[in-house]
């Protein structure tokens, strides 16, 4: 990290977070952000480390004096927004007048109209509710000079694409944008030929494909067999700790409460749910007090655990 150029009061923010070596997509977009003002395509897989890629440089480049939002990061869920908050905050806690709010629906927005009115440099959101409150003119995004759009695909296939349009359209001509995806469909190469100009592409990986750290094992059951299979897996595994991933909310709550009515411990995180009880949910899960989560794939997504 004291080879890609950062600030003395950085290095020592993320080496309290135990950051030694740049992972291999902050080697290449830490460099090329903190040199060019050219908008860029990063293809890197969820938990290579893209937060700090884009945020330690664009955090070095605020300028602290202004209270105007400079950075507009979009996320697809509110969990990852918020991490994503947190972590700049973490990178930025020896920077003075560095102002990170969070936006997302479901939440109290005079609250986050409240936070706007400090006067944040960088706001983080989800695309529904800031879309939202830029039409209420508490985002004012005229002077930004990054857009950030974190988990592109998950963006659009959970349907933000309208949204999207709206907010690139309406942000200045002359900022950076910065597009990150685990995969590449035709409609974030849609995106990005509509909204991007002299595109940068960085590929961390292969295209499109997992990770090589996983050890992959599957099972082929009948559909009414899938339950009892999964419990199977657990009865073999006592300490097992992880995340079961349905396809809707109805199977989400339906395998939830099963596990629970068997005396496993499980529990549901969805959208039909609360922010408190998605915080409840994600705080125990996180303290390891409960051992199965059962999510929507839209979990999948930059939960850190």
């Amino acid at each position: 990290f004291k080879e890609i150029g950062l600030s003395s009061e950085i290095q020592s923010a993320i080496e309290d977070l135990g950051f030694l070596e740049p992972t291999p997509v902050q080697e290449k977009v830490v460099p090329f952000l903190m040199e060019s003002k050219q908008d860029l395509v990063a293809l890197a897989q969820t938990g290579t480390g893209k937060t700090a890629a884009f945020g330690l440089p664009i955090i070095q480049q605020i300028d602290s004096g202004k209270r105007n939002v400079q950075t507009l990061i979009l996320s697809p869920t509110r969990e990852l927004a918020m991490q994503i908050a947190k972590d700049l905050e973490n990178y930025s806690k020896n920077l003075e007048k560095i102002k990170i709010a969070v936006v997302y629906g479901g939440s109290d927005i005079r609250a986050q109209i409240k936070e706007l009115e400090r006067g944040p440099q960088v706001v983080v959101g989800t695309p529904g509710r800031t879309l939202d409150l830029i039409k209420r003119r508490k985002i004012k995004v005229n002077e930004i000079r990054w857009v950030v759009l974190d988990e592109a695909d998950e963006m659009l296939s959970m349907g933000f694409k309208d949204d999207l349009d709206a907010i690139l359209e309406n942000s200045p001509d002359e900022k950076q944008t910065l597009l990150f995806s685990a995969t590449m469909p035709k409609e974030i190469v849609a995106i990005s030929k509509k909204y991007m100009t002299n595109i940068h592409e960085i590929l961390v990986g292969k295209r499109n494909t997992g990770t090589d750290t996983v050890e992959h094992h599957y099972y082929l059951v009948h559909a009414k067999d899938r339950y009892i299979a999964l419990k199977r897996v657990a009865d073999v595994n006592p300490n097992i700790y992880g995340i079961i991933f349905c396809r809707t909310r109805a199977e989400t709550k339906d395998v939830a409460d099963k596990l629970m009515q068997d005396g496993y411990n499980a529990d549901a995180l969805h959208g039909d749910l609360s922010q408190a009880q998605r915080d409840h949910v994600m705080a125990r899960f996180r303290g390891k007090h409960l051992q199965m989560l059962v999510a929507t794939d839209v979990a999948a997504r930059g939960l850190d655990v």
